[in-house]
């Protein structure tokens, strides 16, 4: 596989100049992708072509599945062209490519099209580039008995890694590391083994941001090691072209329904509305926000509830992954069905963002209370090629064993790694095949350790209750008093500027009402002291103005007597889903302030899974001494190095 990697990169390095590295993805990828193709069919190319001539006069539909089942492909080539051919004439290449490119089945021709190869091949032939690049993916052997489904799936994924690196793709998107689908693969089965083994079963496994499909096809891997006569249907979404298009190639070589790869936002344009999936799958961009979808996204929540996707709530827009989770929720299949499993990678952001009564934690509290959550692994950090931020494997199933409901398993893998001899971009570590074996077995055991950590779903829940103070007031001078009393007292006063300014001098100084009564008295004998006429409007603002929050002034209360809050001492307290609000009150908050109270018209529900607090371990500070000695050593140097410079 790395000398056909490194094969196909010298070939896109030979294109330094009229190609800057960012655009040597969008000739490489296809070529690699038309090789493959063309290797594919090579076997079968001969019949393909009789049965074209004797098929001219078919209905299409008849035609096509004719020249199907001559190819022995969901697709063909009626093109008389092959690499060979092509090469040979090179005055007439570009025609011959675009002959050669027509002769596709539909099915094949999209993925070209996605591509936009057209513009790639008429750059090449602008730049005297084309035959050189056709000449030399003309001697790589991409025939299936030499490089297998498998092996071409993982040149594929390094190919468009590569890419994306000089693309500066947004973090995370469209490639997920090897070895990291692996273990999310490995946990969704591993409490299936037995079912998936009988011989007869049929599966679907769906992943709605399918980038170039290397979830899809590390799991046909391991589900065909495992039974080789399963029958298993693949589908999958993706916004962008070229992804789409070598996850439409790896699946229609792998002899997969090319239907089922959709390309459009699968937030906005579900292509698979009506269906669900036994499995799925998922690594969805990490911190992107979903501006551009909010209108589709809002109508739809507003509209369909819970009927639809989005009925528990939707995030902040800055980042737009619950969204994807809340989707595969949606794809699962009711329990009675035989419900389903879905593994799906995030970061840190959906364990804890967001407060109580907020899109996050209506997520996640909704989540929990439906018992969908199995477990949450979390990851090491720098496992991602664009990204070194920590990210989060979430197991989610409507079809929890016996023992498992009602809980969710923490499992820290966190320091579960092998170190990269060499980075690849933001990429430092790599899980190896005994580090999943490690996390695969922690989350099958399903036991309380030092890594995994088992909880009822309720104690990520909480409460998020007011605090209430009592307004005590005071009336005292102030600069921003006097501001807003000549602001808005002069249109309600029935003297001049000059009069108002004159009872504002007449309240300077350093003094303090402790009651609004004792206040307006004040205020009314200036004004009498003057002759000035106060309106009761007029009062009413000097009132609003001079008073000030003070724990010795005055009880403020409503037309009902009760004790009004005073905004500026409001407070919220979270308590726990167990415990009752007013224990938690009389013990946490009411010895502090006997005078608060709870405004429980302002209750939120809330859910938070603090994972890093879990497994946090206290590690005692160095003593004195120790680091005495330390200072002492370092001293020490310094002054033998000073002592070395004076002679």
């Amino acid at each position: 596989m790395v000398n056909h990697v490194n094969f196909i990169w010298n070939i896109a390095e030979s294109l330094r100049g009229p190609f800057k590295p960012a655009e040597y993805g969008s000739v490489v990828l296809p070529f690699t992708v038309l090789r493959r193709l063309d290797a594919v069919l090579a076997e079968t190319k001969p019949k393909v072509l009789n049965v074209a001539k004797a098929t001219e006069s078919m209905p299409d539909m008849l035609r096509h599945l004719r020249l199907t089942e001559a190819a022995g492909h969901q697709f063909y080539n009626t093109s008389p062209f092959d690499f060979a051919k092509l090469v040979a004439d090179p005055q007439d290449l570009r025609a011959n490519l675009s002959a050669y490119l027509a002769g596709f089945s539909e099915n094949v021709r999209d993925i070209f099209e996605r591509f936009e190869f057209d513009k790639t091949l008429n750059k090449l032939a602008e730049k005297n580039k084309l035959y050189a690049v056709t000449e030399k993916f003309a001697q790589a052997d991409f025939h299936p008995n030499v490089v297998s489904n498998i092996d071409m799936g993982l040149i594929f994924e390094e190919l468009i890694r590569w890419a994306n690196e000089r693309s500066n793709e947004t973090a995370g998107d469209h490639y997920t590391p090897r070895e990291v689908i692996a273990l999310m693969v490995q946990l969704i089965f591993a409490l299936d083994d037995d079912a998936l083994s009988k011989p007869g079963v049929v599966r679907s496994i769906y992943d709605p941001t399918a980038g170039t499909g290397g979830m899809l096809s590390v799991a046909d891997e391991y589900l065909r090691r495992m039974n080789p006569g399963i029958q298993l249907s693949l589908y999958g979404q993706d916004y962008n072209d070229a992804s789409y298009a070598i996850c439409k190639a790896d699946m229609v070589i792998k002899g997969q329904d090319v239907d089922n790869i959709a390309l459009g936002d699968t937030l906005t344009e579900d292509a698979f509305d009506e269906k669900r999936f036994d499995y799925g799958l998922s690594n969805p961009p990490f911190g992107v926000d979903w501006k551009d979808q909010r209108s589709y996204v809002d109508e739809e929540h507003a509209r369909l509830g819970f009927n639809g996707r989005f009925g528990p709530g939707t995030p902040a827009v800055s980042d737009g992954a619950m969204l994807f989770l809340l989707h595969l929720v949606s794809k699962m299949r009711k329990t009675e069905d035989g419900g389903s499993r879905i593994a799906i990678v995030l970061n840190g952001s959906p364990l804890f963002s967001g407060g109580a009564g907020g899109g996050e934690s209506n997520i996640r509290k909704w989540l929990l209370d439906n018992d969908l959550v199995e477990a949450i692994i979390g990851l090491p950090k720098d496992m991602f090629y664009n990204t070194g931020i920590s990210t989060y494997v979430w197991l989610l199933t409507n079809r929890k064993t016996d023992e498992r409901r009602g809980h969710v398993q923490l499992i820290d893998a966190r320091e579960m790694f092998t170190k990269l001899r060499k980075g690849l971009g933001s990429k430092r570590n790599e899980l190896s095949p005994k580090d999943i074996e490690t996390v695969v077995g922690l989350y099958a055991g399903f036991e309380d350790g030092e890594h995994s950590k088992i909880f009822r779903n309720e104690d990520f829940l909480y409460r998020t209750v007011t605090v209430e103070r009592p307004l005590k007031q005071v009336w005292r001078s102030s600069a921003d008093a006097w501001e807003t009393v000549r602001k808005r007292a002069l249109k309600l006063f029935g003297g001049t500027l000059d009069e108002l300014d004159q009872m504002l001098e007449a309240l300077a100084g350093d003094w303090a009402d402790n009651s609004e009564r004792e206040f307006r008295a004040r205020i009314s004998a200036i004004a009498e002291s003057l002759r000035i006429e106060l309106p009761k409007a007029a009062l009413t603002v000097f009132v609003k103005a001079f008073a000030t929050s003070d724990e010795a002034g005055e009880l403020m209360k409503d037309s009902k007597g009760k004790p009004l809050p005073d905004p500026s001492l409001r407070d919220t307290e979270n308590v726990p889903w167990d415990e009752g609000v007013d224990d938690y009150v009389s013990r946490e908050v009411l010895p502090y302030a006997p005078d608060a109270w709870i405004d429980h018209a302002k209750t939120k529900e809330g859910a938070e899974i603090p994972f890093t607090r879990h497994f946090y371990q206290y590690v005692p500070p160095r003593s004195l001494e120790e680091i005495d000695r330390d200072l002492e050593a370092v001293m020490d140097q310094l002054r033998a190095m000073l002592d070395e410079v004076e002679r």
